[in-house]
């Protein structure tokens, strides 16, 4: 989703990790024999940007974090290891617009996790070039790489905020939307940060090798909110109907309001089969979208959404 943090500015609820931009999984059929799990599929995408030309990250390592176990150290035994790669996953996320990369996937016990760990490799030091960096788009030839900040990434991962729920007997994809746009931001002396609050994950009803995504900017003049859901659903559907995508949107407060933009990714669909969005936040009413289209390839942008107190 696109900076959802009030997960779209254009950013979304979206890396594409399909960890955003948010779905609920209702799933595939195959998690194996044991009842009582459920696999969780990952994959990454992003959401475009015009100031960077290359975003690239190098992982080496993806754990999930049941609930409860948040503050655990990155080598806890209660953090399932999801991947582990030989040689880091050098993955450039500015080329995933509308793609999405898999990073692999796990079987686990049904329930409820609270973050995805992305553990980078350290950006050398001396005169080695970054393994983690970015590029302007005013450089046009990529000769000039910026390393990434990324201490939070290479000493306690890269904490990429759910929740996920993994259901039994099913496949549970999950895309993460990374937003450039939230999840890198400027020091101010040339050097760059990667935030991740800016980075989000959408649970999804089904894998999506193909898929658009609706966007949106959520705001308050009226009062701080921190954090809010977002979910979408096939057009006729009650409130209580697991819905197509759905993630969670943290708040920054930008421009004299608290705002988060997000994202999330659904197939095709239009007409009759088109889709809501509804956001729900505490102290702040439902937020229920007019029924819109959804177009392989594009963003369908709802444009500001104003939350209303209670």
């Amino acid at each position: 989703m696109k900076r959802i943090t009030a997960a779209f500015k254009p950013a979304v609820i979206a890396i594409c990790v399909i960890v955003a931009a948010f779905a609920y999984l209702a799933g595939c059929s195959g998690g194996g024999g044991d009842a009582s799990k459920g696999t969780l599929k990952l994959s990454i995408t992003d959401r475009q940007s015009d100031n960077f030309g290359k975003v690239i990250i190098a992982i080496r390592e993806i754990r999930v974090v049941p609930r409860g176990f948040e503050g655990a150290a990155d080598n806890d035994v209660n953090l399932p290891v999801l991947v582990q790669f030989t040689t880091p996953k050098v993955i450039d996320v500015m080329a995933l617009r509308f793609a999405q990369e898999p990073l692999g996937e796990i079987a686990l016990p049904a329930g409820n996790y609270s973050q995805i760990r992305l553990i980078l490799e350290p950006n050398p030091t001396g005169n080695r070039p970054p393994v983690n960096y970015l590029t302007l788009s005013s450089d046009v030839n990529g000769t000039n790489p910026i390393p990434l900040d990324t201490p939070s990434g290479q000493q306690s991962g890269l904490k990429v905020l759910g929740p996920i729920e993994v259901k039994a007997g099913i496949i549970n994809a999950v895309m993460i939307d990374f937003d450039p746009n939230t999840a890198i931001v400027s020091r101010g002396n040339g050097g760059y940060n990667l935030k991740p609050t800016g980075i989000r994950m959408v649970q999804m009803a089904n894998e999506l090798p193909q898929f658009g995504s609706i966007v949106g900017n959520v705001s308050s003049s009226f009062g701080h909110w921190s954090s809010a859901t977002v979910a979408i659903k096939r057009r006729g559907t009650v409130n209580d109907t697991d819905p197509i995508a759905a993630g969670r949107i943290f708040s920054s407060y930008t421009s004299g309001r608290w705002q988060a933009p997000f994202a999330a990714f659904v197939p095709a669909a239009s007409g009759s089969l088109g889709y809501k969005t509804f956001i729900t936040t505490n102290g702040f009413a439902l937020y229920s979208s007019q029924t819109v289209s959804a177009v392989q390839n594009q963003a369908t942008d709802l444009g500001e959404i104003v939350l209303t107190p209670r």
